[in-house]
Order: structure tokens, then sequence, then C-alpha cells
């Protein structure tokens, strides 16, 4: 380990000097920026640069365009705040395209706020400007990137959601094996679609009511209709379908829209990103930027969903309009159940939850099945262990921001003793992760057993488990339990929801 450690601090050493002689500078520039990702590295480069600042600066003007954008990265890296005006004379003198953006990417790891009146004049003398094919890509770039720094220091144009009581298409996206729980809540028209229930609406935020769903987006195309595998007929398509229209019909204020896009596909990470570029630039295009794509401060997502022929079904979700469903959940962990599928097995196992019941779970993450329960039905008494310290106490904030009263304790489940008998125990049980086949069997066969010391005659479990053989296993073997339903939730990961009666 040490002699690695010598050769990569030489290395980086060598590059310097070389740099300092002004040898191979564009190459040990991009060789420069790689080595500083490790942070001890880009201390020690830290240190150089601010003794040879007037050799990093000058390099800016360095006859060579990819030394010059080298440079300029580099000190963007570096956040060397000293550069920030060279930094911006060096951008308006740039004569070479593809190097301008540059500039901008290292002005946006500063504090730039001195420019932004300046900034903002060159954006809206670029997008006012006509724009030749061939200069297209890179003035796009210069774009985004000036746009990027104004958005930095003044945010976006923020709409307010108000669908204006017209009738809308709504799409809530929804377990797939499950539709049907998320159409019989609701009133009015609403029918299965593919990935979830598709409602037809004037009044949006009451669908907020139903707690199973995982989220609210809206269709742009008709159920069966998608995009091409081209980007730029994509975006043409879509644009053409009234994806603007339907923006300004969902908002209050018609101001330009700030967007990204998600491409759920098989697509290879580059592939998706260069897709969904291409199309992005199309629709700033066609839309004449009432369109904005912005990455890290936007509205908008627009969702790209692959079908098997590899076309696209586009659907839009608003994050002007705020689901307020689960705002108790301010905390999880690793091992956290999303709150939807928790609401999900609730209403599902509604018809075996008894009001006022005092119940337990025995392995209770942040408590968001606990939780969700009570919403449905309100129990009398609620208790949780855990032996994660750190979910005890992010449980006992979840709760208290959801009113929900839970005795949370920081103990082993089988160590846990108790006065009273409970009526129920739900719980979603512990994956397997690292432990063998064998170990699991254990901690199936001895929760069952420490059940009956803590339940009540005629008690109720609500288990969620990928581990259906295990506890198939120990109802055969203890005459105290019966299966009363069996209810695959993800067919994939063989999950299932168990409603197991006790009687003893």
């Amino acid at each position: 380990m040490r002699t690695l450690l010598q050769r990569e601090d030489k290395h980086l050493e060598q590059i310097i000097k070389e740099l300092v002689e002004q040898s191979n500078v564009r190459s040990n520039l991009s060789s420069l920026r790689k080595e500083i990702k490790d942070e001890a590295n880009k201390n020690h480069a830290n240190d150089w640069l601010k003794n040879h600042a007037a050799l990093v600066l000058g390099f800016l003007t360095n006859e060579d365009a990819k030394t010059r954008k080298n440079a300029a990265l580099f000190l963007g890296d570096m956040k060397y705040q000293p550069a920030m005006e060279v930094l911006w004379e060096s951008y308006q003198k740039e004569r070479t395209l593809f190097v301008k953006s540059a500039y901008l990417t290292a002005l946006a790891n500063m504090d730039a706020s001195s420019l932004v009146a300046q900034i903002k004049e060159r954006l809206i003398q670029l997008q006012g400007s006509e724009i030749a094919e061939e200069e297209r890509k890179h003035i796009n770039e210069e774009i985004h990137a000036l746009r990027a720094i104004v958005i930095q220091y003044e945010g976006i144009t923020k709409h307010t959601f108000d669908s204006k009581g017209e009738e809308v298409n709504v799409l809530l996206i929804t377990n797939r094996i499950h539709r049907e729980v998320i159409r019989r809540n609701i009133a009015g028209k609403a029918e299965l679609h593919p990935l979830g229930v598709l409602v037809s609406t004037k009044e949006v935020e009451i669908l907020w009511e139903n707690r199973a769903f995982r989220e609210m987006v809206f269709p742009v195309l008709e159920t069966g209709n998608y995009l091409p595998k081209n980007p730029i007929k994509a975006a043409e398509k879509l644009f053409a379908a009234g994806l603007l229209e339907l923006l300004k019909n969902l908002h209050r204020e018609h101001d330009p829209f700030y967007f990204r896009i998600e491409c759920k596909s098989r697509m290879t990470l580059e592939e998706r990103s260069n897709f969904s570029k291409k199309m992005a630039e199309k629709l700033e295009s066609i839309s004449e930027d009432m369109l904005i794509n912005s990455t890290s401060d936007y509205e908008i997502e627009l969702r790209l969903i692959e079908n098997k022929e590899g076309e696209f079904f586009p659907c839009v979700k608003c994050n002007t309009i705020k689901d307020m469903r689960f705002s108790y959940r301010r905390n999880s962990i690793a091992a956290s159940i999303h709150p939807s599928t928790a609401a999900l097995l609730a209403e599902l196992a509604k018809p075996y939850l008894k009001e006022d019941a005092q119940i337990m779970d025995p392995f209770c993450g942040v408590g968001t099945m606990l939780i969700e329960r009570n919403k449905l039905v309100p129990a009398r008494e609620m208790y949780a262990t855990d032996i994660f310290g750190e979910a005890i106490e992010k449980g006992r904030e979840n709760a208290a921001l959801a009113g929900a009263r839970i005795n949370f304790i920081h103990r082993d489940f089988f160590d846990f003793k108790h006065d009273y008998l409970f009526d129920e125990v739900i719980t979603n049980m512990p994956v397997r992760g690292k432990r063998t086949r064998e170990e699991m069997d254990v901690l199936y066969r001895d929760f069952f057993d420490k059940v009956l010391e803590i339940v009540q005659r005629e008690a109720t479990i609500i288990m969620y488990t990928n581990e259906i053989g295990f506890v198939k296993k120990q109802i055969r073997l203890h005459s105290e339990y019966k299966l009363l339903q069996e209810t695959c939730i993800q067919s994939k990961t063989e999950f299932y929801l168990l409603i197991i009666g006790v009687g003893k």
C-alpha cells in the first residue's frame, strides 16, 4: 500500500513539474483534473495553485484551444475565486465556440454574483440571435451554461398548479398487481392502465385521499400511443400532441416551464443521456424556449417509459402539486418500506384490522407500517422494537409528525416482555441480506415461538415477507397458526402479504 501511495504522489508531482516547465500542458491539465478527484491530491494541488496562479491563468491565453478549455475547467474544479474576473474576460474574448461553455462551467463553481447582470444580458442576446445549424450544438451548450448560473442566483420562475376546474386525465402509478385496490376507492371515471389507474377528474387534489398509489402523473398521449425511438422525432411528436398546452392548462402562470427528462429504458446510461439531451434540445427549440431543460432546478419531470418495442410512453410529473400524504416521513433507513406500499398492505389487510387494537411491530424500522395501519384503522396502543438505535430515533420523530402514539423501544424483539398481551402483530420481516438459509430458518422459528408469548387468543399476524417458504414451514410445525390470506405483492421479488390467525 505504501509503495502504491508513493507512486501516486510521484505521478502528481511529475504532472506539476511538467506544468511548471510548460511541457505537454494540455494533456497534463487533463491528467491533473483526474488526480484532484482524490481529496489529498486536491489539497496538494491547491497549495501549488496559490503559488503558481499566474502560470495557470496564463494558460487561459494559450494558443491551443483545448489547453484554454482544460485550464478553465481546472480553475473551476479548484473553485479558485481569484480567477473569477479573468475567466469572465477570457470568456468574452474567446472565439472558439466549443471552449466558451468551459469558462461558464468554471464560473458556476465560484461566487459570480457580481456578474449575473452581464450574464443575463449575454443570455438574452444569444436567445434572440439566429444560430447556424453547424454552430447550434456549441451555442446550446453556452446557453445552458449561462442559464445555469442565472438560475443558481435567481432561481426559476415558479408556477402555481391550477387545473381551473377542467376535466383532466390523471395517471396514478401503482403496484400493477393491485391496481384494482386503487380503482375501487375512486369515485367517478377510473379505468385500469398498464402502469396503474387512469382517472378523468375535475378535482385533482381529492385523489391524494388515496394513500396506496406511488405517484401522480399526467399522460400526454392516449393509451397505446407511443413516442418513436428517434429523440428528434420523439420531441416533435410530443410537442405536436400538446405538451406545452397541457402544462399551461394545469398552471395559473404561463411563463417558461423548466423541466428535466427521466428516461426509463434498457439503453445504457450513456445512450439514455444522449437521447435525453437531444430530445430536450429539440423541445427547447420548437417551443421557442417556453420549455427549458434544467437538470438541477426544475418543476416538471418528463417521464419516458420504454415498452418492449423500444418506444416510449410519455407522462408528466408536476412538482408544482405537492404530495403531502407522507409528509410525516422525514426520516428513513436503507431497509425502510415505501409508505405507499405500507398503505397498500394496510388496505389489503383491512378486513382483519380491529379498531382500538393493541398492536406490536417487532422489526419496526422507522415506524412506517404502524403509522399507515393506524391511519387506516386507528389503534389503541402501539409498540415497536428494533435493534437499530438510529431507526428508533428516526421512528419517534416520524410518529410525532404523523400524530401517532407509538412506544418505540430500542431492544431485540426476542428479549421483549410486556405486562399485557397484544391483539395484532404487524411487521415487515428482515430480508436475508448476508444471512444464510439456516440463519433465516432460525429467525422465523424464533419469531413464531415468541409471538405465542405476547399475543392473546384469536390474535392476527400481518406479515410482509419474501421468505414464504419459512413461514409455511412454521405454520405446519405450530398447530396454533392458520394462514388466512396469501397475497402476492411483487411477483419478481416474491414478496407477499400474509395474514395469519393465532389461536391458543
